[in-house]
């Protein structure tokens, strides 16, 4: 399995292979999580040149736990995420 992940602020895209076959692109909230069942084959994948690419990830549960650290933890605090975007 692989996973490429781009996130802005609206809006975060994942595109995955399973088993070296393609499952497609996932487009959710940049406050959601993936499920397998997002995934869509005919869906086009965002450009890895892009500045919302984040990287490449093992499992989709990387990807999970990467959008769940890129979170704020307190009420009123930015993650580095929203800061990097922020900036941009």
């Amino acid at each position: 399995m692989a996973f490429a992940l781009w996130v802005d602020a609206e809006t975060a895209w994942a595109e995955g292979t399973h088993e070296y076959r393609p499952m497609g692109a996932a487009v959710i909230a940049s406050t959601d999580l993936f499920q397998p069942r997002d995934f869509r084959p005919r869906r086009r994948r965002r450009s890895r040149r892009d500045a919302a690419f984040q990287g490449l990830f093992a499992s989709l549960e990387e990807v999970n736990q990467f959008l769940r650290d890129s979170r704020p933890h307190k009420k009123g605090s930015q993650s580095a995420l929203a800061r990097q975007l922020a900036v941009t």
